[in-house]
């Protein structure tokens, strides 16, 4: 196995240079056997207690461990220097097929960076990050993924007292919109262009002879930003906190906290209690991904005319439409194209909305439609039979037009309708058991979020509705 650090060797002046500080009594608790495999990882370093890397205490070979220095805007405003305030890049894998993959430890203590932080994580957030991360990759969304989570003896001051945790995060990069903030803002143009540079010679070589590389570049950052939020939109994933700091040029779904899957599905809902007017709520996401690429395009402002920076930005409409278009065609299991089939999908959206009805099992049953039946068994789920008859009937006349067997359409509508989401309350049962030490109730719900969309892997249990318990946690940025 070997390991590098491009950010050190090529970026001077972006990163303070730190180790870990170990946490205490801390001991591998659980890991990703399927991503280590992927990796090609050694079963060694996951035996026992496991190797001291979980827990800061050990590097592997070819390590160094730094901080990365970044800034942002947090809720629509400036809010100056950052960074990695309790993470620490470790190092960059380099894996047999040429692919590269930052080691990044959360919780791993103080940096300059840590303003007022204490550097730590505790179980709670460790747990969900790990859940929630592994749930998207399996759901088909860019993300971050989770290796391995750490635990000790070290005891951490949230809300009320916590058990710290660590976890190991695993990205291509872990380049955001808020390091070209910083060195923008700063003053700092030369460094901009050096990041630039960096972004473009490691995840997108094939642009660096190209005349007008930065335009082809941002515009390809704009086109994966849209479609990742096309695709959350889809399986009704609420993020929380899309600040700029948290937004990835890879377009992948980077530094979960508050985030939340619809229960009921209300557009406005919103995840985190600490967004007090709700600009991040579920429905808002697409305008907040366009608004934060806003200030990316400021950011890089030195290195494209401003006529280049719009021509970028202008893809991002219709990128987010058509991906959203075909995921929620898929939902619905519309084979082909027709004018009126937005009709359809808010018709639908609409009776859900007045009924608060769930998100996924609503698509999961109406995966079950039989097109020659003019009574659907999604109908009892409704009060207002009348207002779903008349839907109902619009909506199988639009299946009948597209002469597919009912076979062939459940099964695209199934491989589009997932039958398990990480809802809040699953999340918070597996925390509750961590915190008592035992492995059993994490393993079988990471397990089941591996097969979202099979009905044999996931048990009857985890796709019930949720307690009303469940629909009213609080989940707030430190979670």
């Amino acid at each position: 196995m070997q390991f590098t650090n491009s950010w050190q060797q090529e970026l001077t002046g972006f990163y303070t240079a730190l180790d870990p500080t170990p946490l205490a009594g801390g001991r591998l608790f659980y890991h990703n056997a399927a991503l280590a495999k992927e990796m090609g990882l050694d079963d060694a370093l996951f035996q026992g207690s496991g190797h001291g890397v979980w827990s800061g205490r050990e590097m592997l070979p070819g390590m160094s461990p730094l901080a990365q220095v970044y800034s942002g805007h947090q809720f629509g405003v400036w809010a100056g220097q950052l960074g990695d305030g309790r993470g620490i890049l470790l190092g960059e894998q380099q894996l047999a097929n040429g692919r590269k993959l930052d080691w990044h430890l959360k919780g791993a203590g103080l940096t300059p960076y840590s303003r007022m932080g204490d550097g730590r994580a505790v179980i709670r957030s460790s747990v969900r990050e790990f859940l929630a991360s592994e749930a998207l990759h399996h759901l088909g969304i860019p993300t971050t993924r989770a290796l391995a989570l750490a635990i000790g003896d070290e005891p951490v001051l949230r809300e009320t007292q916590e058990c710290g945790a660590m976890l190991m995060r695993i990205a291509e990069s872990h380049l955001r919109f808020g390091h070209f903030e910083h060195f923008y803002y700063g003053g700092e143009q030369d460094k901009v262009r050096m990041l630039a540079d960096y972004a473009i010679r490691h995840h997108w070589p094939h642009l660096q002879d190209e005349a007008d590389r930065y335009l082809l570049w941002f515009t390809d950052i704009v086109k994966r930003t849209a479609g990742l939020i096309a695709l959350w939109q889809s399986v009704g994933f609420a993020h929380g906190v899309m600040n700029t700091d948290n937004m990835s040029i890879l377009g992948l779904t980077l530094d979960y906290g508050p985030y939340g899957f619809l229960d009921d599905y209300q557009p406005g809902y919103i995840c985190n209690h600490s967004d007090y007017q709700g600009r991040y709520a579920f429905e808002n996401q697409p305008m907040i991904g366009l608004w934060n690429l806003n200030r990316l395009a400021h950011a890089l402002s030195g290195l494209m005319t401003t006529e280049q920076l719009k021509q970028a930005l202008s893809h991002y409409e219709s990128e987010l439409m058509r991906v959203w278009g075909e995921k929620m065609r898929a939902k619905l299991g519309l084979l082909t194209a027709e004018s009126n089939d937005n009709t359809i999908l808010t018709g639908l959206l609409a009776l859900m909305t007045a009924e608060r009805s769930d998100y996924t099992l609503t698509f999961r049953m109406l995966s079950e439609t039989q097109q020659d039946e003019t009574r659907s068994p999604l109908r009892d789920e409704f009060i207002d039979r009348a207002a779903f008859d008349g839907w109902y009937s619009d909506y199988r006349q639009r299946l009948l037009r597209d002469q597919a067997s009912d076979e062939q359409r459940q099964t695209v509508m199934k491989a589009a309708n997932p039958a398990l989401v990480l809802r809040n309350y699953l999340a918070q049962q597996v925390i509750e058991e961590v915190e008592k030490g035992e492995t059993a109730a994490l393993e079988k719900l990471h397990n089941a979020l591996q097969q979202p969309y099979s009905d044999a892997a996931v048990s009857a249990e985890l796709r019930q509705r949720p307690p009303e318990w469940g629909k009213t946690l609080e989940v707030s940025c430190s979670s």
